[in-house]
């Protein structure tokens, strides 16, 4: 056993750090992830500082990979290793005086959250100092496993399902769909950083160019292609929603239903995430996760988007998906189970 040879600190003392590092968490949350911050909200009162916790590690790691002014590559590097180093002594000594890693490793500890799960991800972001294209999918999957579907399985006891083992590969399937979404939206200012999530060998069957950011017929065939294969993996998901407790489920459908009526907008933009990235302003995420925490029984079965989805239930969905509207670019707000 690590023995902790930091100087003692009294027990207010360190109540008000740790209470400091929850609240900068939960201000990483809120700025930077907004859909999942207000889903977080229809959570009890005592988990939402888990979620804030989680999202607040995983954007401090993906700031350092990507946030100007952190130096070139290898300096990104080396602060990403450190942090990593620091994330995995703090958990093994059972406390943090880092005003991020203080609430994330007390998380950890609280929940009996594996910590290997955190080390997946930062596997992942240190990937991206590394690869910028992607040949197939099945590579793609490997980053995701530590950057999408690894966020799923971080959730899984704060969500509580009855057997978690049985809910693991449904969480895992949601994490890499939200992603999946993020890589189709982001393409414009991930192709800003040098990066392409896009499976090349898909891009090429299409004749699909991102690099060239012009919105033409192969494009088009490549991002519709693209958005049924992340649909199928949004109805893997949806089956282990349904094994969620009842107020979990509520939740976590009303981020999916948020999330993926993105793809929507994809599509009414005819295809175009290079001039206006898709957003979903913030009233409305508010009011559809109120609607699905209110709501007695599940949605409509999906058979296209969130929002095709949401209109199934009334008026209240057909406004949403036609208030939604393309906004112009803004710095990114990649929420929880997609911090690139």
């Amino acid at each position: 056993m690590r023995v902790d040879r930091r100087p003692s600190i009294a027990p207010q003392s360190r109540a008000r750090e740790l209470q400091a590092s929850y609240a900068r968490c939960r201000r990483l949350h809120r700025a930077n992830g907004t859909t999942y911050y207000w889903a977080t909200r229809a959570l009890p009162r005592a988990d939402q500082p888990h979620v804030h916790a989680l999202y607040g590690l995983c954007r401090y790691a993906d700031e350092i990979v990507d946030a100007p002014g952190r130096g070139d590559i290898a300096q990104r590097a080396a602060t990403l290793d450190a942090l990593r180093e620091r994330f995995h002594q703090d958990v093994a000594t059972g406390r943090s005086d880092h005003p991020v890693l203080a609430a994330a490793v007390d998380t950890v500890q609280r929940l009996s959250i594996d910590p290997q799960l955190l080390l997946r991800f930062f596997g992942s972001m240190q990937m991206d100092l590394a690869v910028s294209t992607y040949r197939t999918h099945a590579e793609l999957e490997r980053y995701m496993d530590g950057s999408a579907a690894v966020i799923g399985e971080l959730m899984l006891p704060v969500l509580r399902p009855p057997d978690p083992d049985t809910a693991r590969p449904g969480a895992r399937a949601l994490g890499i769909a939200f992603q999946l979404t993020n890589f189709l939206r982001d393409v414009d200012e991930d192709l800003d950083r040098g990066r392409v999530y896009l499976p090349l060998e898909d891009l090429e069957r299409f004749g699909a160019d991102p690099w060239r950011r012009v919105v033409d017929a192969s494009w088009r065939d490549f991002s519709r292609f693209q958005i049924a294969r992340i649909r199928a993996i949004y109805r893997e998901a949806d089956a282990g929603i349904d094994l969620l407790p009842p107020r979990s489920a509520k939740v976590i459908r009303a981020a999916r239903v948020l999330y993926s009526g993105i793809l929507d907008r994809i599509e009414d933009a005819d295809h175009d995430v290079f001039s206006a990235r898709a957003r979903i302003a913030t009233p409305l995420k508010v009011a559809v996760v109120g609607r699905e925490v209110v709501r007695r029984s599940p949605p409509v079965a999906v058979a296209t988007g969130a929002f095709g989805q949401v209109g199934a239930a009334g008026a209240v969905g057909r406004s949403t998906r036609a208030a939604v509207r393309p906004a112009t670019r803004p710095t990114s707000s990649s929420p929880l189970p997609a911090p690139r």
